[in-house]
């Protein structure tokens, strides 16, 4: 059964094995393991990004395609559900119009970018990417009227995702029965549907042609695949999932803006996550959204508390000081790249 549901990819390591359950056991049980406002909002940040950075390796990892325009595509599916809750009010039928709205746009515009750049090499594919997104990132900013413009947009959601909404008087393990914690059980379980959905995208005949083509695209057109057209099919299927997770993050956030869901710093996060957690693996997006997102919200917290402990020594105090956590982030990334070259997953396979 358990074989069934991840499409055959079984971890195939031990220590694999147990992240991979210790992960699943704390973000389904997030706000009862871990009550407060900060770590129920990290885990619900940690899923989305988990499925961003799967969707993101389907097109890198599993198709060899370089691209640096998946933030818009993610911004695509969150402007979707802010722009439909805005002009149809706090519905739930707006936050579905606006997620398959923003998904189907996102295919389109990937279909388009796809059937007119992919025939031309992989960094100029990758700079087109990137010169579209700066400017659908301009053009957002600059449609005040529409998108909100730099201020971005908030707005309503359905009453029974809001704190107000008690479906049951009382609490059960100390915490509230109200609609935050089925807001964040709708997140959880879209992602974990969307992550099952890409695993098996991945381990199916289309999953394995992509494969063919990132080991030798000359040899699979060779035998008949048309390169171009699975390659396209793999941008637009990651564009709509990228929207998805842009729209699970709209839905948790009630506001979007460029700096949430466009800038080109989530795409750099994005890309360091698939490194780190390992490319061409599903897994490694787990692993690697998890680590990020944590050393994210709680490093610099940690830091802090490092620097009062060596306060008396000389030196270590300013190296641990909490503004210097980016560095320290980065020193953690250049480790885990140089100790982990195939990532964290593939590191974990190799050394069974």
């Amino acid at each position: 059964m358990l074989n069934k549901l991840l499409s055959g990819d079984m971890p195939r390591s031990k220590i694999l094995a147990v992240l991979l359950l210790g992960i699943l056991i704390c973000l389904a049980f997030a706000p009862f393991l871990f009550p407060g406002v900060r770590s129920v909002d990290t885990a619900a940040r940690i899923c989305v990004f988990i499925i961003l950075v799967a969707s993101y390796d389907l097109m890198l990892g599993y198709g060899g395609i370089v691209s640096f325009a998946h933030t818009m595509f993610f911004g695509l599916g969150a402007y979707g559900v802010a722009l439909a809750s805005t002009h149809m009010g706090r519905g739930f039928d707006a936050l579905l119009v606006g997620s398959v709205s923003g998904a189907l746009i996102a295919a389109l515009l990937a279909l388009v970018i796809g059937l007119f750049s992919l025939r031309v090499r992989a960094i100029f594919f990758a700079m087109i990417t990137l010169a579209i997104a700066s400017a659908v990132a301009v053009l957002v900013s600059q449609m005040s009227g529409l998108t909100g413009g730099e201020d971005g947009l908030s707005y309503k959601i359905p009453r029974e995702l809001g704190p107000a909404f008690k479906f049951y008087d009382g609490t059960v393990l100390g915490v509230k029965m109200n609609g935050k914690l089925l807001k964040y059980y709708l997140v959880f379980f879209s992602c974990l549907a969307l992550f099952l959905f890409m695993l098996r995208v991945v381990h199916s005949p289309f999953g394995r042609v992509l494969l063919a083509i990132r080991e030798n695209d000359f040899r699979a057109e060779a035998i008949g695949y048309r390169v171009v057209h699975y390659r396209v099919a793999a941008t637009c299927l990651s564009a709509a999932m990228a929207a998805l997770a842009g729209s699970l993050y709209a839905i948790w956030l009630r506001y979007v803006g460029p700096d949430t869901s466009l800038s080109m710093e989530i795409m750099i996060d994005i890309l360091l996550m698939v490194v780190i957690g390992g490319m061409g693996t599903m897994y490694g997006a787990v692993i690697g959204a998890t680590l990020f997102v944590l050393a994210q919200n709680y490093l610099q917290g940690l830091m802090n508390v490092a620097s009062e402990a060596v306060s008396g020594l000389p030196l270590l105090p300013d190296l641990l000081n909490a503004d210097r956590w980016l560095l320290w982030l980065g020193v953690l990334f250049i480790l885990s790249v140089y100790f982990f070259p195939t990532g964290i997953v593939g590191r974990l396979r190799k050394g069974r």
